[in-house]
């Protein structure tokens, strides 16, 4: 095997969780040029990844069929041995159909899967971990060990948030796409308030996020925390959330940013469920969620932008101490 390419263009943590592919495709074939394909925008997460050839990238804000259109014809005229296509939609199985490689596997849900050399059954619910999903893929390459998600910080990356781990610091990921998924603002608050005063908080998110987090900083009254959403890169943020005491996140990204480094993390689950297997792989991982059984949990494998029972007991009959414990 000397040229493969792994495809993922959907989001920033369905990148992360992809990152087992290659590792164990590195480990497997060492000597392979391997490339990742990624939407515009997240390719900063594999900057500089040691394991990597080459990250193409799929611009779908701007002239997306042009851009795609120049990738079909670079995989093509590259004619890898292997495509791994790990999404199931339409634009990445018609890529992978006629890329010409020797091997192309993607998943069954995929409409053009009748097209691979070979299909794997994707089932979600069953409590099977995301990663594991997906390792399936390669699963013909022999390895019994269970690779898990990697990013890799540079020392560039350390240094820039080495100014901020002066002593004991938190981190807290309040955001997320989906409103349902996001613990609410003033229970973020609420837990802020009961960090040490001498201790430090660091905020992280994106420039969206900003607005968010001003709102938590000032209302909360912490006199060491900082706003530093939209400031960091995905793998600086990694590499701050490394040193942390606990890192606090929604059911979102950030949680995999911390897996991929092995970061301490405690995730708070609203209107979804772990068992749909997107959860948190650090050594030190711990999930918050509410105690009863809601008969309207899971609303979705996503969450909405409002609560549809318009109650939001998911999140706001969590208790506290469950965060609390974990300071």
């Amino acid at each position: 095997m000397k040229k493969v390419l792994i495809i993922q263009t959907a989001s920033i943590g369905d990148v992360i969780l992809a990152t087992p592919i290659l590792e164990k495709l590195h480990h497997v074939f060492p000597d392979a040029n391997i490339d990742f394909l990624v939407k515009k925008g997240n390719e900063s997460l594999l900057k500089d990844h040691p394991f990597l050839h080459e990250v193409l990238i799929w611009n779908k804000n701007s002239q997306s069929y042009l851009h795609f259109d120049q990738l079909m014809h670079r995989v093509w005229s590259i004619r890898y041995d292997l495509v791994v296509n790990v999404q199931r939609f339409f634009m990445t199985g018609l890529m992978t159909a006629f890329s010409r490689a020797g091997i192309k596997t993607g998943f069954d849900k995929n409409p053009l899967s009748f097209l691979y050399t070979r299909k794997i059954k994707h089932k979600i619910g069953d409590g099977v971990h995301e990663i594991d999903r997906n390792l399936s893929l390669v699963e013909e390459f022999p390895d019994p060990k269970r690779y898990l998600p990697r990013l890799y910080p540079s020392p560039d990356d350390e240094n820039e948030v080495q100014c901020y781990k002066t002593g004991i610091y938190y981190t807290i990921s309040p955001a997320s796409l989906w409103f349902t998924k996001q613990y609410p603002v003033e229970l973020w608050t609420e837990l802020v308030q009961k960090i040490p005063a001498d201790d430090f908080v660091y905020l992280l998110g994106s420039p969206v996020d900003r607005e968010l987090c001003d709102k938590i900083c000032f209302d909360s009254g912490h006199p060491h925390i900082a706003n530093l959403s939209g400031q960091l890169t995905f793998l600086q943020s990694a590499a701050l959330m490394k040193g942390s005491r606990m890192n606090f996140t929604n059911d979102s990204a950030p949680m995999h940013l911390a897996s991929a480094v092995n970061a301490r993390v405690t995730v708070v689950y609203c209107s979804t469920v772990p068992e749909f297997g997107f959860g948190p792989l650090s050594e030190n991982s711990s999930i918050v969620q509410v105690p009863e059984k809601l008969a309207c949990r899971p609303c979705g494998l996503h969450g909405y932008q409002a609560c549809p029972e318009k109650h939001f007991r998911c999140a706001y009959a969590i208790p506290q101490e469950s965060l609390l414990k974990h300071l």
